[in-house]
């Protein structure tokens, strides 16, 4: 939700074609608010545009966190005439994200969306409105066919194989100055091209049918963040006057579904002979999906799992490269159980330390760090308070993840504090959330966690790392930048020579 795209000019078309809204909306203040209980407490709004000028800074996650200290841990604020509801302690997230999960896990979807095409919104997990019959469709087809324990055990050698491959390019790179988020995107596309269609889409040069691969999820990416005027006003509903619901069609039926358009119907024209060890596209054929119904699933995939383990690698490299004691502990750890240049995802269960390094990482750099947006399916009370219908529910899990009162120097890298540790990325631990919890909890960690683990100790297994110019590491740039997944703002450059 990237505020600072909205514009002055965006604002005054708003001010002056709709003054009348001030009145309106002390209407809606009046209706939302329950006689008998009041909303979260927030910043008192402005005429028109609510709260949206006292979120100061362009880090949403960063602004709501110190909105926080001041008005509570859970807190209402509005933009425009939607009301946003902000948890950003464990007991409120285990109250939103469990307690009352049953009306509070419902999806914001665009009216645009929901206008033009009553069911486009239904097509894939993410972006299911309710937690329906349809939405646990999808879920079931998501954790038989890719991320259970089975379904991830027959892939093992594609994620091993992939792995390799990157090792393999880095060998020939050594003593060059590379972008390891590049390296590390290509890794995961042909990860998730494998698991989908049994295809690389990509080559290390950047080559290949998903060479604009990237550049259309980031747009995507940029489009889902931005705050959306009609959404916030539903006056302007009937009018798309940024284009909005026309460029994320073309990027999702055009740009994207062109991606896999041709191997998708190279299985139909194969006439889909069925096996167990078939790919996703396979299953779905097989099940009788549509290829309108096979591309938002597909799609979703990528969206979700390529970006976020892509950051997650790179905040992890990061924050090794900063702190040697760490990287030290690492090295030591995996060159004393692994003998041998290719690591399998079997050794990564005798590297306590090293699962530490990413459980940490995950803490300090959520890929995720409000998550996706919930919203109420339904008025609820929640810890004394009224949640009105189709509120926005917002989970700081960045907040919680630096919570001081939980938390022993909450801002310094420490692995050593999950080492023994029972806390777990499962979500049931409210204090740690890089995943989420509940009904919309992400499905893909445990495939996103071997990804990340097995790139992050093969990378160690096989070279050092160097900053370019003998840069010092406490000069690496820290800065975030957050459309949906927050990622380092610069890119990590390295140069990589064999170890010793």
């Amino acid at each position: 939700m990237d505020l600072s795209t909205l514009t002055m000019k965006d604002m005054a078309t708003v001010f002056l074609v709709y003054w009348v809204i001030w009145f309106l909306f002390g209407i809606v203040i009046k209706r939302f608010s329950s006689k008998d209980l009041p909303l979260p407490p927030g910043p008192y709004p402005w005429p028109i545009f609510g709260n949206l000028f006292q979120i100061k800074n362009n880090l949403l996650h960063v602004s709501l966190a110190e909105m926080a200290q001041v008005h509570g841990p859970l807190m209402s604020l509005r933009l425009g005439q939607q009301i946003l509801i902000v948890g950003s302690t464990s007991n409120v997230a285990l109250e939103i994200l469990k307690t009352r999960d049953d009306v509070l896990s419902g999806r914001d979807v665009s009216r645009f969306i929901k206008g033009e095409q009553p069911n486009a919104h239904n097509k894939n997990l993410s972006f299911t409105s309710d937690c329906d019959d349809r939405w646990r469709l999808f879920r079931n087809i998501y954790r038989s066919e890719i991320f259970s324990n089975t379904a991830l055990e027959i892939r093992t050698n594609i994620r091993e194989s992939k792995v390799k491959d990157m090792m393999e390019y880095l060998g020939s790179k050594v003593d060059e100055v590379i972008a390891i988020r590049d390296v590390a995107f290509t890794t995961s596309v042909n990860v998730l091209g494998n698991v989908c269609l049994s295809i690389d889409l990509l080559d290390y040069e950047g080559n290949g049918i998903g060479d604009n691969l990237r550049e259309s999820l980031g747009k995507l990416d940029l489009l889902g963040s931005k705050p959306l005027l009609a959404n916030m006003y539903p006056i302007l509903g009937q009018w798309d006057i940024p284009g909005w619901y026309k460029q994320v069609m073309h990027i999702t039926e055009q740009e994207l579904g062109s991606i896999w358009k041709d191997s998708i119907q190279m299985k139909r024209d194969k006439g889909n002979v069925f096996s167990s060890l078939q790919d996703f596209a396979d299953t779905l054929i097989h099940k009788g999906f549509t290829n309108q119904q096979i591309n938002p699933l597909i799609q979703e995939l990528f969206a979700a799992g390529t970006e976020s383990t892509t950051l997650t690698i790179e905040w992890m490299i990061v924050e090794l490269l900063r702190n040697q004691e760490a990287m030290q502990k690492a090295k030591d750890e995996v060159r004393k159980h692994i003998n041998r240049k290719v690591v399998k995802e079997s050794d990564l269960v005798h590297l306590p330390f090293m699962e530490a390094c990413y459980k940490e990482t995950l803490r300090l750099h959520p890929s995720g760090p409000l998550l996706i947006p919930h919203k109420a399916i339904e008025a609820c009370e929640l810890m004394g308070y009224t949640i009105p219908k189709d509120s926005l529910i917002l989970v700081n899990i960045w907040a919680i993840n630096r919570d001081p009162n939980f938390w022993d120097d909450p801002l310094r890298f420490k692995p050593e504090r999950f080492v023994g540790s029972k806390l777990s990325y499962l979500g049931n631990d409210f204090d740690y959330l890089p995943f989420g919890s509940g009904r919309r909890m992400c499905p893909g960690l445990a495939l996103a966690s071997k990804i990340v683990l097995l790139t992050i100790v093969s990378l160690i297994q096989n070279f050092d790392w160097f900053l370019p110019n003998n840069m010092n590491p406490d000069d690496i740039n820290m800065d975030e930048e957050v459309h949906v997944a927050m990622h380092k703002k610069e890119r990590l450059l390295i140069s990589l020579k064999f170890r010793d």
